[in-house]
């Protein structure tokens, strides 16, 4: 859904962008709270008012989230798709450095080649654009410092988007109104069929996201990983081959030096994923090697009568021997 959502904007035209968003913030609220109301989810509100500083992240979140939705909008209806879906491809670098500057974590070599690719493959870009990919960068730091602020604040999917919208509605409804006094409202001006478009904003919006967070807790996290890359991988594609965006060759070498980067970042993720894995999977083995032992050692020495029994510890070892 999130591949494909670039067919979706352009159906909302002669709405301009920030209609748009506007319509996306109204009626995504109006959505997810229909959703936890049949859902009775709404026991984290109050421990979200009374909390100052989830309060302040939350309005943070709302501020980046509406830069990178309204951006991304007006890029896909004003022929930027390739460039938008660069953003996307580009975010998980950007995380990584977020990761690095602001939570002080500690790269693995292949993470700091990533890094160090994706930096290659911007400034090869600004070469072929002729200026830098503001749009992709706007992109892929206002959507990675989103993901950073999210992971402070802890909500679910649902309810962090809902919180997020009840601080856009009314800005969002505002505007709305004043396009009305003057005029210029596009809802409910060009027929039914593009008012109810304008409505579904809201469910395009929300609906991907709670797929996404049913999947998160049904899914390895490796596997949530590489299925992320598919969106501007069909975002890419629709560029090029449904929308006819120009591929010179300096972006072809731009974009080839971001999917080296995410190749190499995907081949560190599974490599450490597997030796995890391995891992645990030897201490559960040794845990459950252990245990019998131990537990014999302990229904056999309270029985032993003698001496020489009662001097020997309750350890797997010695049970095992007893």
């Amino acid at each position: 859904m999130w591949g494909l959502v670039p067919l979706f904007w352009p159906l909302l035209k002669p709405a301009g962008a920030v209609e748009i968003l506007a319509h996306r913030m109204v009626w995504s609220l109006l959505f997810v709270g229909v959703a936890l109301l049949a859902l009775r989810r709404w026991g984290w509100v109050s421990e979200l008012v009374r909390s100052p500083r989830k309060l302040g992240l939350i309005t943070l979140a709302a501020a980046v989230i509406t830069v990178n939705w309204g951006l991304y909008i007006w890029s896909v209806n004003t022929g930027h798709v390739v460039e938008a879906s660069l953003g996307y491809f580009i975010n998980p670098l950007v995380t990584i450095a977020l990761g690095v500057l602001v939570l002080k974590e500690r790269l693995r070599p292949a993470q700091w080649a990533a890094v160090g690719v994706g930096f290659s493959a911007v400034l090869v870009l600004a070469v072929g654009y002729g200026r830098p990919p503001w749009i992709s960068l706007t992109l892929a730091f206002s959507f990675a410092l989103y993901g950073l602020v999210k992971k402070k604040v802890n909500l679910g999917g649902l309810e962090s988007l809902a919180a997020e919208t009840a601080v856009q509605f009314l800005p969002a409804l505002g505007y709305l109104v004043w396009l009305g006094t003057r005029g210029t409202l596009a809802f409910g001006s060009h027929g039914a069929g593009h008012t109810a478009l304008l409505a579904a904003t809201g469910l395009v919006t929300a609906a991907p996201l709670v797929c996404f967070g049913a999947a998160a807790i049904r899914v390895p996290l490796s596997t949530l990983g590489l299925l992320q890359y598919l969106a501007p991988t069909f975002q890419f594609l629709l560029g090029i081959l449904y929308f006819h965006e120009e591929m010179p060759p300096e972006r072809w070498a731009g974009f080839s030096l971001v999917w080296l980067a995410l190749t190499l970042l995907t081949w560190d993720a599974l490599r450490t994923a597997r030796k995890s894995r391995a891992a645990v999977e030897a201490a559960v083995s040794a845990a459950r090697t252990e245990t019998p032992s131990a537990q014999t050692a302990s229904t056999q020495a309270p029985s032993a009568q003698t001496p020489s029994a009662q001097a020997v510890p309750a350890t797997g070892h010695a049970g095992g021997e007893a």
